[in-house]
């Protein structure tokens, strides 16, 4: 049993200088590759202190490749040296290098929305207007925070539809979510750690461990993260999608909201960092307000993209800072140009100023309604040993089998039928619970109701017997 000496006193968090005595260990050959760790349970009983302890140092070492987790085996040191380069084969001339794998025909993936129904028409009836009206000016260095025009047309819509008072000086637009989040990273420190929900959207952990932020994955109950364990934790700031969790589904109720803005309030320097991805599709009654309406310390940043509402292409993202961040990134951050061109900054304000957003996202509420519709249907009437949970917002849904098969099996026949579907447990930082069932995540934006009809008589055929 490795025994790691840590000391309350030092002001460091627990998990800080668990993760730190384990990464020194493992890069001086103390722990070899292969070496089986403790479960948090044991290692946590041994060192006595808190299971979310263990679970913060786990994995952050997960997130930077310290550990590899097994699912029912638990973790294990991971091989840091570099894998051994083949040696090429030699082809004779005629032969053909190998074909690449075939798409599938049908992919319930969660990051791509119908693009057959963007409004191609009215995006270039205004870009015409923006070419005329803006003329020469649209060749000028605008602001880096975004031009005027849509930062107050963004202000606008937020007041609206998310329940957001706020200035167009404190709206910062950028190229998607990874740049904003890049950005954030330096505007609020890597001093503590980043909570993450776990499960949760495992992309922003990646981008900010590469940068050197510590994570620590936070566990959830049925309301959200769970403030107790992120009180435990240490880290100072907390990313977190409280009005449709991904993947899970949860919307975060009132009294959890409050509680996290609590904890936020409770110490300097700690922030939540709201992810609002997909807020505008909400299947059944009004949409849920933003946590950032009920911030009255200024702990809050709001971050959204027009990735799921509009396309991903269109690489326009944006986020709310905090006045005194607000305040703050003006002092240090405007040598940053604009990462959005000027030409297509105008045509989404004007998007945004005729209502052109706002009955957009209506028709594809309905289309996209009806589509959950016939993936419910299709695991009703197909007769699959399933269920579905997570259908009241957002564009995809969660599908649990109780068919004998793990997860990487239901996808591997899933695959020879076609169809593309995702697992639950890739979403984890830590191994999940042994007792969690084999659950997939079906996006349907990209699919037809037709196609996605057409899917499922493929996967009863792939999940139909062993």
């Amino acid at each position: 049993m490795i025994t790691p000496v840590l000391d309350a006193a030092l002001g460091v968090p627990l998990y800080e200088q668990l993760y730190r005595q384990i990464r020194r260990d493992i890069e001086s050959g103390t722990l070899p590759a292969g070496e089986k760790l403790p479960s948090k349970r044991a290692l946590s009983a041994h060192l006595k202190v808190s299971v979310v302890t263990v679970e913060g140092a786990y994995g952050q070492l997960l997130a930077e490749g310290y550990l590899r987790s097994e699912p029912k085996r638990g973790f294990f040191v991971a091989d840091l040296a570099p894998a051994a380069q083949a040696a090429p084969v030699p082809r004779r001339a005629e032969e053909a290098p190998a074909a690449p794998a075939a798409a599938p025909r049908y992919d319930f993936a969660t990051n791509a929305v119908d693009a057959a129904r963007f409004p191609f028409a009215t995006w270039a009836k205004l870009m015409r207007q923006v070419l005329t009206r803006e003329d020469s000016g649209l060749l000028s260095a605008i602001h880096p925070q975004g031009v005027p025009a849509l930062r107050a047309a963004i202000v606008d819509y937020l007041r609206a539809f998310r329940g957001i008072d706020a200035h167009p000086d404190q709206v910062v637009v950028g190229a998607g979510s990874e740049y904003l989040t890049g950005i954030l990273f330096q505007l609020l420190g890597r001093e503590g750690g980043y909570a993450v929900e776990d499960p949760g959207y495992r992309k922003f952990s990646r981008i900010l461990s590469r940068q050197g932020a510590l994570i620590c994955p936070i566990p959830l109950d049925e309301q959200g993260m769970r403030v107790d364990a992120l009180t435990w934790s240490g880290a100072r700031v907390a990313h977190v999608t409280p009005s449709h969790h991904f993947p899970l589904g949860t919307v975060m109720p009132v009294p959890r909201r409050r509680e996290l803005l609590a904890w936020a309030g409770a110490q300097e320097g700690r922030y939540i960092i709201e992810d609002d991805y997909d807020s505008e599709f909400r299947f059944s009654g009004r949409p849920i307000p933003a946590l950032q309406s009920l911030d009255a310390g200024e702990r809050v940043v709001y971050l959204n993209t027009f990735a799921k509402s509009l396309a991903p292409s269109l690489r326009i993202g944006y986020m709310v800072l905090p006045p005194h961040l607000a305040e703050r990134y003006r002092r240090e951050f405007l040598l940053y140009s604009s990462t959005v061109p000027s030409f297509e900054q105008y045509t989404l304000a004007r998007f945004l100023e005729d209502g052109h957003f706002e009955r957009h996202i209506a028709r594809m509420r309905v289309e996209y309604r009806d589509r959950k519709a016939a993936l419910t249907a299709c695991v009703k009437e197909l007769g699959l040993p399933a269920r579905l949970s997570g259908a009241d917002a957002g564009l995809h849904m969660l599908l649990t089998l109780e068919n004998g098969m793990g997860e990487a099996e239901l996808v591997e026949r899933a695959a020879a039928e076609g169809v593309a579907v995702y697992p639950l447990s890739a979403c984890w930082l830590t191994p999940p619970p042994e007792a969690l069932p084999p659950t997939l995540i079906m996006g349907y934006a990209r699919l037809e109701a037709g196609d996605i009809r057409r899917a499922f008589e493929g996967l009863k055929a792939a999940w139909g017997s062993r």
